[in-house]
């Protein structure tokens, strides 16, 4: 879809916003049928997709903050496991119309921040980061994966070092 939008923005620039705000439309409108299945019974595949601790800690965060629980990771680019958090959201019983509200609102930031960037550097630039996804995706991946062990790492070693004190 990213790909897609930053095409046509960069063909026609003056509708930038209208373009901007389909893609985010239909996103919204997409996420319904994963809505439904999660309102109807949801809490099962959600447990069998996640770790209970992340269960909880995306509970706990929907309790407090549901609209922001679910608009933030709207707006971040895959591989973001965004079908996760439409699930949680339905799961824990989430307003419908808030629901397509903060949607709406996180993929709208993330299409037009796409698509201003596709104006400031051109189209190469959404061509360049697939092409070194596609060309390189074992590097790619090894550099998510040092990231991701070195986070780790580095919580754990947090952790152990909090758990040391009296």
């Amino acid at each position: 879809m990213d790909a897609i939008v930053a095409a046509y923005v960069y063909q026609d620039r003056k509708r930038l916003l209208f373009y901007v705000l389909m893609a985010s439309l239909g996103s919204a409108l997409g996420s319904i049928p994963l809505y439904i299945i999660g309102y109807l019974g949801g809490e099962k595949v959600l447990r069998k997709r996640i770790s209970e601790e992340r269960f909880l800690r995306i509970h706990r965060s929907f309790e407090r903050h549901e609209f922001w629980a679910l608009m933030f990771p709207g707006m971040l680019p895959p591989p973001v496991p965004f079908k996760i958090f439409v699930l949680g959201a339905a799961v824990f019983e989430m307003k419908f119309r808030d629901f397509l509200a903060a949607i709406f609102a996180g993929r709208f930031v993330r299409f037009l921040t796409l698509s201003l960037l596709t104006l400031w550097f051109g189209p190469r630039i959404v061509e360049l980061m697939a092409t070194v996804f596609r060309r390189h995706i074992y590097w790619v991946l090894g550099v998510v994966v040092a990231g991701v062990v070195v986070w780790l790492a580095w919580r754990w070693r947090r952790r152990r070092g909090g758990a040391n004190e009296p």
